[in-house]
């Protein structure tokens, strides 16, 4: 096993621990910042001093993170003024990463078994749907073992 393939493991293994510690985390339709002012019984304005900006930055913030037009910069200064901590995370939309990599790999190997399809089903040798099938996963598997330079092109 090559470093770089243990490496992108360690990877692999932070995000998918961490996609399982977020599972069931949902963002509140009023937001974060809004929600954790409210939870400790805090006004705009006890924010804003602490967090050295003035109480309509605060309520601009909070609107900001409703609309997905804040900064993490921001997200951190209100959280710390009230006490919290900013925490972000990006992790596959559903399952773990390796769905991401086998759902891509498939993709392309099920184009690359297609267009071989389509040009021995001129020359009459066609492969059943089962030995296609078969041959777009073993294709899939090697393109995960080897992971080609243009593996994440979508063709």
């Amino acid at each position: 096993m090559s470093v770089k393939h243990t490496v992108r493991k360690q990877y692999v293994q932070i995000i998918d621990r961490t996609a399982r510690q977020l599972e069931s985390l949902t963002r509140p339709s009023e937001g974060w910042l809004s929600v954790l002012r409210k939870a400790l019984g805090m006004s705009g304005a006890e924010v804003a001093a602490r967090a050295g900006v003035s109480r309509n930055a605060v309520y601009q913030a909070e609107r900001n993170e409703r609309e997905g037009a804040i900064t993490i910069n921001q997200m951190h200064k209100l959280a710390e003024a009230m006490g919290g901590r900013f925490v972000y995370a990006i992790v596959p939309e559903n399952g773990e990463v390796e769905d991401i990599i086998r759902a891509q790999a498939r993709r392309k190997a099920e184009a690359r078994i297609m267009r071989a399809s389509a040009h021995m089903a001129l020359e009459k040798q066609s492969l059943t749907n089962a030995q296609t099938a078969q041959r777009i996963e073993e294709l899939a598997d090697e393109l995960i073992r080897d992971m080609p330079p243009d593996f994440w092109e979508a063709k």
